[in-house]
């Protein structure tokens, strides 16, 4: 049966990555992965994970299976943490999931399951893999604007007319902040008029949150998603430990299920719980135990928080003396939308042909649309990045 099996499209950020390993020259610089690197290009374990594993390694007398949902004060402590009180707590439904990826995918099976016609509204661009995902489980997918190639900023006008084509019964999957890959933000009076929007047609949003914390601090980057929450009848929540806890490998997520309706609690959960028996059974849980035991210890969270608002404060430093450099090279301040963007990415509006330039001439490498990793540079690495921006005729 195997010989029916057709070749499957290679990931390009996969490609990339091993590219880059491929490429001998010394001066080369890695901006495609979505991983943060600090100044010596490390992706450190971060202070608070290193002190709660050591002090689980202590304490943990067993290896046995959680519960379907996961650990409950997992669920708990991610509920606070991305949410605060915007909602009551029994209005929401959650369950561990391997990962954000995995907690997107079982969020767009929670859908298929609740309306098997129902359509994705995706902004354009998006994250590569909700568009692959919903391919691969054959759910119509209906691109909105989003992007904005003159100003490098939300073509927020156009993202409204799009997304008012939604209806009763369809999904709107929006990025709760750090946008990737183009790092270009709503502002909380166009947030009030998604809501509106949504309000008006009945369609039920989808939050993807991987990277709060690295935009503008842990409660502002939660904004949105906490005002959506407490504004309309229901909404998914797909949230991710990988970034803001360094936790990648170790594939934390959540998936959460909000309603207005306190009553609709129980068959939530039972609902998040069935799926993950129908996918893993039991979901991972030695980064969940992390993440819980760090959000519920004063000591562990604050040395967390600091370490989180020092990763966002050198990811801010690199975006202005980027946008300086660029300046100061091009003698224009078309560059400055890379000061404004948050979180991980930006998109600089570069030609494939551009791109590949950059590669071949430079050694730069970052993914065919333009998205850089900006926790992929640092101090020395910005004039050459520069450099080979205004070479390559950005």
């Amino acid at each position: 049966m195997f010989e029916t099996l057709k070749e499957q499209p290679a990931d390009k950020i996969l490609m990339l990555m091993q590219a880059f390993k491929e490429d001998p020259r010394e001066q080369k610089i890695d901006l495609g992965v979505g991983v943060y690197k600090d100044a010596s290009g490390n992706t450190p374990i971060m202070r608070a994970i290193k002190t709660a594993e050591q002090q689980l390694w202590q304490a943990e007398t067993t290896k046995s299976y959680t519960g379907l949902a996961g650990d409950p004060a997992f669920g708990d402590a991610m509920i606070r943490l991305v949410l605060g009180d915007a909602v009551p707590r029994a209005n929401v439904a959650a369950a561990a999931q391997p990962g954000g990826t995995g907690a997107v995918r079982q969020g767009f099976d929670l859908i298929r399951q609740a309306n098997p016609g129902a359509r994705v509204f995706v902004s354009d661009p998006t994250w590569p893999n909700h568009l692959s995902i919903l391919k691969h489980m054959g759910i119509e997918m209906v691109p909105y604007r989003y992007f904005d190639d003159d100003t490098r900023g939300v073509a927020f006008d156009a993202m409204l007319e799009d997304i008012g084509q939604a209806r009763k019964g369809d999904v709107v999957l929006l990025h709760g902040c750090c946008h990737n890959p183009t790092g270009a933000n709503l502002n909380i009076t166009q947030w009030k008029e998604v809501v509106a929007s949504l309000q008006k047609t009945g369609a039920t949003p989808m939050i993807d949150i991987a990277y709060q914390g690295f935009g503008d601090g842990l409660e502002d980057d939660a904004a949105a998603t906490r005002l959506i929450a407490s504004s309309l009848p229901e909404c998914l929540i797909a949230a991710s430990c990988s970034k803001n806890f360094g936790i990648y490998r170790e594939r934390t997520g959540i998936l959460m299920a909000v309603s207005q309706d306190a009553g609709a609690q129980k068959l939530n959960q039972g609902t998040l719980n069935y799926l993950n028996r129908q996918n893993f059974s039991f979901p991972p849980d030695h980064g969940a135990r992390l993440v819980t035991m760090i959000l519920n210890d004063d000591a562990l969270r604050a040395d967390w928080q600091a370490e989180v608002e020092d990763m966002r404060k050198l990811m801010l430093t690199l975006r202005e003396q980027l946008a300086s450099e660029l300046q100061r090279l091009s003698g224009s301040d078309r560059f400055g939308f890379i000061a404004q963007h948050r979180g991980m990415f930006s998109r600089l509006g570069a030609t494939p042909e551009q791109v590949e330039k950059m590669r071949v001439d430079h050694g730069i490498y970052m993914v065919g649309d333009s998205r850089l990793n900006i926790a992929g540079l640092n101090k020395t690495s910005v004039p050459i990045l520069a450099q080979a921006i205004v070479d390559a005729g950005v």
